[in-house]
């Protein structure tokens, strides 16, 4: 038993030789959706605490976060939602992808899919009220892609 809880720790040890790349970019992208389109500062607030994390280019990493497997899961994560939507990308965009992202958007907002429950889990603040859930909802429904 002894031999396999060293086996065991070398293992998690060399884990963390395999780092996964960090999305850390500080400047503000001229394709931005805030630099591109007027987004009322409510909203803007909701999406810095519920969405960017994984929908921008600039993801806010706690302690944990460097460990892997966590450091992986995280990474897979934020790859899989910028692929989706990326919120600092939102200008470069076509009209056809901004549709199906808005579209994409409104059905994912009113089934209550994101923030992911382990997301919340971890990022409890993420939590979007049904008050601030309606609120995207509204602005999205608004949303014009002109």
């Amino acid at each position: 038993m002894k031999k396999v809880l060293w086996i065991l720790l070398a293992v998690l040890v060399l884990m963390q030789v395999i780092r996964p790349t960090k999305n850390l970019d500080s400047n503000v992208s001229p394709e931005a959706l805030s630099q591109v389109t007027e987004v009322p500062a409510d909203i803007e607030v909701i999406l810095e605490r519920s969405c960017y994390d994984c929908h921008s280019n600039n993801t806010q990493y706690e302690w944990y976060h460097e460990v892997a497997p966590i450091s992986w899961l995280v990474s897979s994560h934020v790859k899989e939602g910028k692929e989706h939507l990326n919120f600092d990308e939102w200008g470069a965009y076509n009209e056809n992808q901004k549709s199906h992202i808005l579209s994409d958007l409104d059905e994912t907002i009113r089934k209550r899919e994101m923030p992911l429950a382990l997301y919340i889990v971890f990022h409890p603040e993420a939590r979007i009220s049904e008050i601030d859930n309606q609120k995207l909802i509204d602005w999205f429904d608004s949303f014009s892609t002109d």
